[in-house]
């Protein structure tokens, strides 16, 4: 299987118009938040529907779980199948999903919504190819930067969402309000998404197949990968572990004081335009390695925020929105840097690259939870530093090539 650099359709690509990119933004944005409601609502969920302590963390899993499978199996999609009629499909699922959360009386059928939940919220990486498959190659990273960004403010707000929704009224109508949104979004979507039927013409086993090819054979693919897999790793551990210590004794924050802290995380979606436009530019080498500096430079004056004093909490902050921005802005050129391999692959090349940095993440998690239980935020601070500084060593062995 070759792998060319351009097609006739991204040389023919017309600019993607502003409202169009908002639009794509927007949505992904609301889709991906779909992941993160059952985080800050573990607690009250688990009570009311009588998990034990030891399942309570499946209301998480099985969310990353179905969202890991569906970037395996279902986003590759996006290579073989109608993107328009593919989106709006999952979206679909989406809603049905999250009202079967919210109607759930059992923990198995909340858990079962919640695989159903991560499955269909693969849309988001439907997505965000389709919008660059619209994009002329000169103005695609600014593109997917745009998007990304709106991506992460979902993912951001998403906590601190559900977290005021909860406490207001109640978590099912969290999941209500969100499953409406999920119909409102397919209406709109279905109105002004353009028809997109890939060139692709192989049967689902051969695409899946055709996606272990592109993972041994695809060295910028790889690397970008891998990159990003340390970088999340440090967001997932950093995330994971901040509500604990924010709520423990040192600083004694509330639920809201908590999703408070949250929303100063999502400044760092503004750096997914600005690694846009510098990866357009040819500066994707200068932009990554700026990124994982930034990360490690995050742990480590995160080292000084564990007092609890007011100080604490705004170097705490400050780690928050550097971290996030680095971890942006290396995603934001990682993307760039695989859509620019081959048109007719980019949702395969996409599922691989997202795969395999969330695994990255999943580690980060585990780690996380393990090391503040072990060690307090000292030994979580420096685990996280391990993170970038692995993705820093291994991009040093890259030289000048991509």
């Amino acid at each position: 299987m070759s792998i060319s650099t351009a097609t006739n359709e991204t040389a023919k690509a017309r600019p993607i118009s502003p409202l169009m990119t908002f639009l794509f933004a927007a949505a992904c944005g609301l889709v991906a938040a779909n992941l993160y409601y059952g985080q800050p609502l573990a607690g009250p969920i688990s009570g009311e529907l009588g998990f034990t302590p030891a399942a309570t963390g499946l209301i998480v899993t099985l969310t990353q779980i179905g969202y890991g499978l569906g970037l395996l199996l279902i986003v590759p999609l996006g290579d073989l199948l109608e993107n328009r009629r593919l989106v709006l499909m999952l979206i679909l699922v989406s809603a049905v999903a999250l009202v079967g959360a919210a109607l759930s009386s059992t923990p198995i059928q909340f858990l079962l919504a919640s695989l159903c939940i991560g499955l269909s919220s693969v849309a988001v990486q439907v997505l965000v190819p389709f919008a660059a498959h619209m994009a002329p190659d000169a103005t695609r990273g600014r593109v997917v930067g745009n998007i990304m960004s709106g991506l992460l403010c979902g993912i951001m707000l998403a906590r601190p969402f559900a977290s005021f929704i909860a406490e207001a009224s109640s978590w099912h109508m969290v999941y209500y309000i969100t499953a409406l949104v999920m119909v409102g979004l397919v209406l709109i979507l279905r109105a002004n998404l353009p028809v997109r039927v890939p060139h692709t013409k192989l049967g689902y086993g051969a695409l899946l197949a055709s996606m272990l090819h592109l993972a041994i054979t695809t060295r910028v693919l790889q690397r970008r990968a891998l990159y990003q897999a340390g970088m999340f790793g440090a967001f997932s551990l950093f995330w994971t572990t901040t509500p604990l210590l924010l709520a423990g004794p040192s600083f004694g924050l509330t639920q809201n004081g908590i999703a408070l802290f949250a929303l100063a995380g999502a400044a760092g979606a503004v750096a997914s335009p600005v690694a846009g436009r510098l990866a357009d530019r040819g500066l994707t080498q200068i932009a990554s390695a700026f990124s994982m500096l930034l990360a490690m430079v995050a742990f480590v004056i995160s080292h000084f925020a564990a007092d609890g004093s007011l100080s604490a909490l705004i170097l705490l902050t400050a780690a928050a929105i550097l971290l996030d921005f680095g971890v942006t802005t290396n995603l934001v050129c990682g993307q760039r840097a695989i859509y620019s391999i081959s048109a007719d692959h980019r949702s395969r090349l996409n599922g691989l690259y997202m795969a395999t940095f969330f695994a990255g993440g999943a580690v980060g998690s585990a780690l996380g939870g393990w090391a503040y239980a072990a060690g307090g935020w000292t030994t979580t601070a420096w685990i996280g530093f391990c993170f970038p500084a692995f993705a820093f060593l291994l991009f040093l062995t890259e030289g000048r090539g991509k």
